[in-house]
C-alpha cells in the first residue's frame, strides 16, 4: 500500500506522520509524490504504521495522483473545510468571550464588545455559508457550468 494511503486511512497529517516517524516532512512529501525513498526512511514508516518492511519496499513507485482517487482527495478537502470552520469558530468564542468579561469587568455601563462581536460574527457566518454550501448559486454546480461554457463544451 502506498504511503499516503495508509497515512489517510489513520487521518494523519503529513506532519503529524513525520513527528512521528523521526522524518522530514520534506521527506514524508517526496516519498508519497513515487520518489525512492531510502531503506531507513521506509523502515521507520513501517515501525509507525506497524506494517512488514517488504510491504513498503517491493511495491512500484506510482504518481501521487494514482496513490489516492478523486473521491478520497474530495473528501479529505471537504473535512479540511469543515475543521478550518470549527477552528475560526472557536478563536471567535473564545476571544469574544474575553472582551465580554473584560469589559463587564472594566466599564459595565458601555457594552463595547459587541461591535467586534458583531462584525466577526458576520464573518461567521460567511464562512459558515461557504463551508456548508448554504447557497445554492455560485457553488460546485455553477463552477462546473462555468467551466464548460469557457471550454466551449455544451452543458
Amino acid at each position: 500500500m502506498q504511503v499516503q494511503k495508509l497515512r489517510l486511512q489513520r487521518g494523519w497529517s503529513q506532519q503529524q506522520l513525520a513527528e512521528l516517524s523521526g522524518l522530514s516532512v520534506r521527506t514524508i512529501q517526496r516519498i508519497e509524490n513515487g520518489q525512492t525513498a531510502s531503506a531507513e526512511s521506509l523502515k521507520s514508516l513501517c515501525a509507525v504504521f506497524e506494517i512488514d518492511f517488504s510491504t513498503l519496499s517491493s511495491e512500484p513507485t506510482m504518481p501521487a495522483s494514482a496513490a489516492v482517487n478523486h473521491d478520497e482527495q474530495l473528501a479529505l478537502f471537504r473535512v479540511r473545510k469543515i475543521k478550518g470552520f470549527y477552528i475560526h469558530l472557536a478563536q471567535y468564542l473564545v476571544v469574544i468571550a474575553g472582551l465580554g468579561v473584560f469589559n463587564l469587568v472594566s466599564n459595565p455601563h458601555k457594552l463595547w464588545f459587541l461591535w467586534p462581536a458583531l462584525g466577526w460574527g458576520v464573518g461567521i457566518l460567511a464562512h459558515a455559508v461557504r463551508t456548508f454550501h448554504w447557497l445554492p448559486f455560485l457553488g460546485a454546480e455553477w463552477e462546473r457550468k462555468q467551466v464548460q461554457k469557457q471550454l466551449g463544451r455544451p452543458l
